[in-house]
This record gives C-alpha cells, sequence and structure tokens, in this order.
C-alpha cells in the first residue's frame, strides 16, 4: 500500500519481502511513540456483507486513521449461527484526537462501544483449523463472499483474512513476471542473490 499522495512503491516493504535479492540493508531507523493517552473501539454492526463493505469504503474514504479496522462474522457461544457482519475501528493517540476520530466515525454510523473481544472469541474457538486468505483490502468484501457462513476474521486494513472451515483457499503463483522487471530495475547486472519465487 503506498502512503497518501505519494506515487511509486512502497520501498521498505519491496526491500523486505525481497528478501536480499534487490539489495543489502545497511542501516534502520526505528520510530518509537509513547504509549497513547487514550485507546476506544467502536463498532458497526450489519445484515449483508454489502452493507460492512460500503461501510469500510466510507472509512477508507473519510479523515478517520484507524489503528485497527476489522471486519469479523463469528459463531456465538461456539454454536449457534452469526447473527450480523460487525466491523471494529480502533483508535489510539493523544485524548482529543482520538475523541474527534471517534466522532468522525460515529458520523459515518459506528456507534457502539466495542474491545477486542471477538479477537480472543475467535482464536479460542474449538472450531476447525484456521485457514489464511490474503486479498487487496478494497476487494476484502469479494474475497469474503465465500465465506459468509464460516466464522472469520478480516483484516480490512491490510487485507488478511483468517476464517475457520469453509473452503481450502486457492493455490496461487507468485507473478514472477513483475518480480523479475523489479529484479532489472533495481539490480540490474544480478549481483545479488536470484528473486525468491
Amino acid at each position: 500500500r503506498v502512503v497518501k499522495n505519494v506515487a511509486g512503491y512502497d520501498l521498505c516493504k519491496l526491500f523486505v519481502g525481497a528478501r536480499g535479492s534487490l539489495g543489502v540493508i545497511l542501516e534502520a531507523t526505528f520510530k518509537l511513540r509513547p504509549l497513547p493517552e487514550a485507546e476506544k473501539f467502536v463498532q458497526a454492526h450489519f445484515d449483508t456483507l454489502e452493507k460492512a463493505g460500503a461501510f469500510l469504503s466510507g472509512v477508507w474514504r473519510s479523515e478517520v486513521a484507524p489503528v485497527a479496522l476489522d471486519l469479523h462474522h463469528q459463531v456465538s457461544g461456539g454454536l449457534e449461527p452469526p447473527s450480523a457482519f460487525t466491523v471494529v475501528a480502533g483508535f489510539a493517540g493523544m485524548k482529543e484526537d482520538v475523541a474527534w476520530q471517534i466522532s468522525r466515525i460515529r458520523d459515518l454510523g459506528a456507534g457502539d462501544s466495542s474491545s477486542l473481544e471477538y479477537e480472543r472469541r475467535f482464536w479460542n474457538a474449538p472450531l476447525a483449523l484456521v485457514r489464511r486468505l490474503s486479498a487487496i483490502p478494497s476487494k476484502i468484501v469479494g474475497s469474503l463472499a465465500g465465506l459468509q457462513e464460516s466464522p472469520f476474521v478480516a483484516r480490512a486494513g491490510n487485507g488478511v483474512i483468517y476464517y475457520r472451515g469453509g473452503p481450502e483457499p486457492p493455490k496461487t503463483k507468485p507473478s514472477g513476471q513483475l518480480a523479475r522487471r523489479i529484479k532489472d530495475a533495481y539490480d540490474p547486472k544480478h549481483i545479488l542473490s536470484d528473486i525468491p519465487i
């Protein structure tokens, strides 16, 4: 994902994912932040996946910047089918900033207070094996369409979906052609190790 108003590759993710085939990392700088003054979670419930997706689109177009943005669909008590699709947004930072962002997301329709309890329930449920699926965040709802009866937690911010039961995730081959073009651009003499495909 590219930072807003910046064109081009996210070089940090590109180099980390290349595992030494595009360059050698000689130095790293880390930015440390103090613990947030405030941390709050809100949620919104939807009766269809499409309505949850429309809400997520509204969040992405808005000025808010949640530190957590998940869409989940779970089995209550581990037995009954889930009743709703729920989007949870979390905010952390200075009190005033968190309060402002909470008011903005409430304008979009998320009003109920929430927590990360859904996360604990999902990972501790005595159900089928957890599977993993990845999608572009803007395509996450389409990727979830076949999982509507399976409990899932989808990271709407990065497109990683965890689900129990349901179909096996499709096997995809990495795009060697794109990887080769990037390798040719960053290492034209092919001095570094070959690309991990």
